[in-house]
């Protein structure tokens, strides 16, 4: 075992541009921890608001982003039951994933089954099972019902066209035009919400508005999500995307908590990462059930692009520019 290996490092907040190749020291796993060499690791929305310094679950700059790995045992810390070297595990890391080495308690990993790729088990940990979670845990969708995905052609909207479907729900995915065949590959009606108003567009096609909308994009969004879904139905609001700084956050909390239920909708935020460390058991129950859709082919993770591991600075880049259909994933074989 060589004393370094490499990882990419945020020495300070900023985009894709300021990211760094850097040499680090190998490190024996403590007791109850991992250590695992990484061979996937996903790339999404999360890792470009962790970059701008306003993600506040990771710990401060300087550090090494990468919110989900694929990846091998490594070595084994003393006390760790359950884990042998070789053996392939997947975690939900939030940050440290765009290295080659990971050390981590061993509680955060879970193994990856026979007919998973690793890829895709990187390409499923947080779009998947954030997916599933707002839509079992948190809506409690039932068959027959209806849906509205915004940001339907990004991560989580493609795995959450796909699980809609399996639930049996008529789901409407809001995308440029560009992208409405993917929309409609994965089951959904495309609506371009470049047409109109996201709430009208909706309506003229359910009258009484949807029972469920799933918003990635917050902000100025959220009273057009809430005018989309029917009285007594739920706006479910999970991306940050167009509400970045303080003010932008607060009218959104107030739209979805409050301006919701004035309108007669039920609204809610929901984050894997706050469930998550308040409670790490429902993920370690859904995140197999994801993989045992994967290795089915129930499910498609959509990793459309990769990149090797050490060039997350260009995947990145690639996606900020909102140009990628599906998941990105980093590589190291």
């Amino acid at each position: 075992m060589a004393a370094t290996y490499h990882a990419v490092m945020l020495p300070k907040a900023g985009g894709p541009e300021v990211l760094e190749v850097v040499e680090l020291p190998v490190t024996a796993p403590g007791p109850g921890q991992l250590r695992v060499r990484v061979t996937a690791c996903g790339v999404g929305a999360t890792d470009l608001i962790l970059l701008a310094g306003k993600y506040s679950f990771a710990p401060k700059i300087p550090l090494v982003p990468g919110y989900e790995i694929a990846g091998v045992v490594d070595a084994i810390g003393d006390g760790v039951m359950g884990f042998a070297t070789g053996q392939r595990v997947a975690a939900l890391t939030v940050y440290g994933g765009f290295g080659e080495l990971l050390v981590r308690e061993a509680e955060h990993f879970l193994p990856i089954p026979e007919g998973v790729s690793d890829v895709q088990a990187a390409g499923v940990i947080l779009n998947y099972v954030t997916a599933w979670q707002m839509i079992h845990r948190v809506a409690k969708v039932q068959t027959g019902q209806s849906a509205l995905v915004t940001g339907a052609a990004g991560g989580v909207g493609t795995a959450a066209l796909q699980l809609l479907r399996l639930a049996g729900v008529k789901t409407y995915g809001a995308a440029s035009l560009g992208k409405h065949a993917l929309v409609k590959k994965l089951g959904a009606i495309p609506i371009d919400y470049k047409a109109g108003r996201i709430d009208r567009l909706t309506r003229s096609l359910e009258s009484k508005g949807v029972d469920y909308t799933f918003d990635a994009i917050g902000g100025a969004n959220i009273p057009l999500c809430t005018g989309a879904t029917r009285r007594g139905g739920m706006v479910v609001g999970y991306g940050f995307m167009g509400a970045l700084n303080g003010l932008a956050i607060a009218g959104m909390f107030w739209n979805i908590l409050i301006g919701a239920r004035l309108r007669g909708r039920r609204g809610t935020f929901y984050g894997i990462t706050r469930l998550y460390q308040k409670d790490p058991k429902p993920l370690r129950e859904d995140l197999p059930k994801i993989f045992a859709l994967v290795a089915a082919v129930n499910i498609d993770p959509l990793v459309t692009v990769t990149f090797p591991l050490l060039e997350a600075r260009q995947a990145l880049t690639l996606l900020a520019a909102g140009a990628v259909e599906g998941k990105i994933v980093l590589v190291n074989p």
